[in-house]
């Protein structure tokens, strides 16, 4: 077979005819600047307040966990809180266009099992006619430091907005953007006590198309309360550091689901001073323990069935315990119908789909109802 070679012109104009018979326009390809600058107000973020944030004491704006964790837990813990999983802003506009101006703490972008939308993507919703948080669109994120319209042409009306930020990246910047003339008004975080979840990458958000897809994010809307998202990829352990820093919120719930990165024995040995941590300054405050999910390929493979078998007795075993030492106000969630029972509503076995962060919300809202 012959090679062909072409040079730089050549080149490009194989890749815009090829564009053209796609039905691209070689438009796409030009760099050209969003908007003029005096055509747009720009709101910085940090000056309006987000939701989701439990300490004001961080390093960076939107860390999740305050300056003095750096040390205080395990180094994998305090990368994973410079994530802004569970992070929200919310505002009021008629504004027929909003844009976004962000720049990433983390050049990656995207996982391999989860797409740069939900790793490092804004996502909009608003009320709609009935009262209800619907979807809007999503950023897109292609590098580090985005300019962009995430929606343009709204039917006219002023609404309230709500925009997640990035689930497994962090935002040292961050501001939304309306042309000049239009109404806009910044929502200060509700005073609500939130629901604070603790938990591992499930929690984090993995693997969530994008970020109003977290399975927290759902509860959020459906039960109009703020959240708090402390999940951490991985390093979902309960320890007893943890449990010092989870202390100083006030939330109205605390969900511990932890049990993907645990062993039997680990969860022996940590659930019950995990939980008498958080009863030392929260005596009444309800404590919701939730089992593992079933792997979605579990009847191939003994090996996990036999762990799923064994993390859930060891928690119930200390539950148990938990409430005979008269912990009150302390609820069990099981784990077997969190991601159902058809096998396909995660990525990989493990992480959810959208499918199943709606499972999962599904499982959770009428414990945390009651």
């Amino acid at each position: 077979m012959k090679t062909q070679h072409y040079n730089r012109r050549q080149f490009t104009s194989q890749l815009l005819g090829g564009a053209i018979t796609l039905g691209l326009s070689p438009a796409l390809f030009a760099q050209k600047p969003l908007i003029s600058e005096d055509e747009i107000d720009w709101y910085d973020v940090k000056e309006i307040g987000v939701e989701g944030k439990g300490w004001s004491n961080t390093q960076r704006y939107f860390d999740r966990f305050p300056s003095k964790a750096e040390g205080m837990v395990r180094e994998a813990v305090w990368d994973l809180s410079r994530h802004s999983a569970g992070m929200c802003m919310r505002f009021l506009t008629d504004s027929p266009n909003i844009y976004i101006r962000y720049n990433l703490y983390l050049e990656r972008l995207a996982m391999s099992h989860m797409p740069a939308t939900g790793v490092s993507g804004l996502d909009l919703y608003a009320n709609d006619n009935a009262g209800m948080d619907r979807w809007v669109s999503v950023v897109r994120p292609n590098k580090q430091e985005m300019e962009t319209a995430i929606a343009k042409d709204l039917s006219p009306g002023s609404r309230r907005y709500t925009l997640y930020l990035p689930l497994f990246n962090g935002v040292n910047s961050l501001e939304v953007g309306v042309p000049k003339g239009v109404s806009f008004k910044a929502l200060t975080p509700r005073k609500e006590k939130p629901i604070l979840f603790y938990g591992t990458s499930i929690m984090h958000g993995a693997c969530a198309s994008r970020p109003g897809m977290a399975f927290p994010a759902i509860l959020g809307r459906r039960l109009r309360r703020p959240t708090i998202n402390l999940g951490f990829s991985g390093n979902g352990r309960m320890e007893i550091e943890v449990a010092a820093l989870l202390a100083e919120q006030d939330p109205c719930v605390y969900v511990i689901d932890c049990l993907p990165n645990m062993n039997e024995m680990t969860i022996t040995d940590r659930t019950v001073p995990f939980v008498k941590k958080l009863r030392e300054t929260h005596k009444k405050t309800p404590i919701l323990l939730v089992e593992d999910r079933s792997f979605t390929n579990t009847s191939f493979f003994p090996n996990r069935k036999s762990r799923h078998q064994k993390s859930r007795a060891a928690l119930k075993k200390s539950y148990s315990e938990l409430i005979d030492a008269g912990l009150g106000n302390l609820y069990y969630l099981d784990g077997d119908h969190l991601l159902g029972h058809d096998g396909e509503a995660a990525t990989d076995g493990s992480h959810p789909s959208d499918l199943g962060m709606l499972r999962y919300a599904d499982a959770y809202e009428p414990v945390l109802r009651s």
